[in-house]
């Protein structure tokens, strides 16, 4: 029994796009998050690489942050799958929701930078989209002849298509877009090959707010705290929640951690707020918009009867700038209690 009385209780915390466990917080032999041999990589699986005792983690649970979906970075055209699970628990096989949530694509400076300037394809923005559809229409044959002839014993099994095909059995796919015409370019390969979408980070989806509404796109924003590190964010700003908001669309808030570190995910809702997104709709964005969005709202992202017991108990409340996390629950037992006068902000083990 924990007496409550006269304080916020709310569900865990879930971050639904970041890339903690996969990039080391103490040294570049721990970068595991993109693998830049090939701009088309659908057999990678973010878990393999996923380390389970990082400090990260730790710092996640003493913040709230009860569920993250993780995995490869944005230097691939398509990267390979994420993975869904909690920030603690007894074991790591005990704390996976799903290995495989969603397939990771990328369109913009990322792919094109990285490759582009080893004078390697893609280097526009044309082969990025040209890449990406002919590795869906390869898929897309490849699944076809595997219902056919998946048995036959000489049936030709491409490692990465058999992965990439799931897509059509409607595997989500997260696709990383900040520019309108990026995202314009996302949609416009999504609704030829009828996938299931969302739009990863969608810094100016607030600009053609109306084409996002007329195709019915979820999207993650973020992350927004810090500055405008590259062109394609020049038109990042708090101002875009509200926006969306006031559209109807069904968006969250993610911080690309370790961009943004994980412990600042409520700085960003809390800004959010302050730029006119309603104190609902940002803890929406935090928690159930952001399971909903992952494929995972069956498990977590609200406080309801048969889903997972993920609580946050608030010492100060999660929208407060000196927010804090006093008893984190997962999975029915207390992961973590604040002592009085506690530090939570270093990247140390609980």
């Amino acid at each position: 029994m924990i007496d409550a009385a006269g304080r916020v209780v709310t569900p865990g915390l879930v971050d639904a796009h970041c890339h903690i466990g996969l990039w080391g917080t103490a040294s570049s032999a721990e970068m595991d998050g993109n693998e830049n041999t090939s701009p088309a990589l659908p057999g990678l699986r973010g878990i393999d690489a996923l380390k389970w005792n990082d400090a990260t983690f730790d710092v996640a649970v003493r913040h709230g942050v009860t569920t993250v979906v993780t995995g490869p970075g944005s230097s691939n055209i398509i990267g390979g799958t994420f993975t869904a699970g909690k920030t603690a628990g007894k074991n790591p096989d005990s704390r996976v929701i799903c290995q495989e949530i969603c397939m990771k694509m990328a369109l913009g400076e990322n792919p094109k930078v990285n490759y582009g300037r080893r004078n390697m394809a893609p280097k526009t923005r044309m082969m990025s989209a040209a890449i990406m559809r002919e590795q869906l229409f390869r898929a897309k044959e490849y699944y076809r002849n595997y219902q056919e002839h998946g048995e036959d014993p000489d049936f030709p099994f491409d490692f990465h298509m058999h992965s990439l095909m799931r897509v059509f059995d409607g595997m989500r796919v997260k696709i990383h877009a900040h520019q309108a015409d990026d995202i314009q370019t996302a949609i416009r390969i999504a609704n030829e090959f009828h996938l299931r979408f969302s739009i990863e980070h969608c810094t100016d989806g607030y600009l053609i707010v109306d084409e996002l509404v007329r195709n019915h796109v979820q999207c993650l924003l973020g992350p927004t705290v810090g500055g405008k590190g590259k062109i394609e964010a020049r038109n990042k700003t708090f101002e875009a929640g509200q926006i969306l908001e006031n559209a109807g669309i069904t968006f969250g808030l993610i911080t690309d951690a370790p961009f943004v570190p994980i412990e600042g995910q409520l700085l960003q809702a809390a800004l959010y707020v302050k730029n006119g997104l309603s104190r609902e709709m940002a803890l929406k964005c935090l928690t159930i918009n952001n399971a909903i969005i992952t494929d995972i709202d069956s498990r977590v992202g609200s406080l309801e009867p048969g889903k997972d017991a993920d609580v946050v108990i608030w010492d100060v409340e999660p929208l407060a700038t000196l927010s804090q996390a006093g008893i984190v629950i997962i999975d029915g037992q207390i992961a973590y209690r604040r002592k009085a006068g506690e530090s939570n902000v270093d990247y140390q083990k609980l």
